[in-house]
């Protein structure tokens, strides 16, 4: 027979654990979903990146131009990473981020790419 406070502990732990990894990547499951399609009906534009990264970025990174100030992830602002850099990170993920390839369209994603490296180091 199972030890009924070890099934409570093992399920209280795996609960912490995925409430805290929702609230690391921009907070509940279905949030990244949530990201508002670029302006124009899928122009890539640095305005569109913008709101793109206000709602699923900014919990987790630092970037002035947004008023981020998130510290899970890189402070942008220091990194300066071009759009290339951006673009795959975002996809792709990696180094404890989330990959957004299968939740953001790829217009939303070459806009914050654009957005995030025409601003980053900017201050505001």
């Amino acid at each position: 027979m199972i030890d009924r406070l070890h099934i409570r502990s093992t399920v209280a732990v795996l609960s912490l654990t995925v409430i805290v990894l929702a609230a690391a990547c921009g907070g509940s499951s279905g949030s990244s979903s949530s990201a508002s399609p670029p302006s124009g009906g899928g122009e890539v534009s640095a305005a569109a990146g913008k709101d793109v990264f206000e709602s699923n970025c900014a919990t987790c990174h630092t970037l002035a131009d947004a008023g981020a100030t998130g510290s899970v992830g890189p402070d942008l602002d220091d990194l300066k990473p071009d759009a290339e850099t951006v673009k795959n990170q975002v996809t792709n993920g990696g180094g404890g981020m989330p990959a957004f390839g299968g939740q953001l369209s790829e217009a939303q994603i070459e806009s914050v790419a654009t957005y995030v490296s025409s601003v980053a180091g900017n201050g505001s």
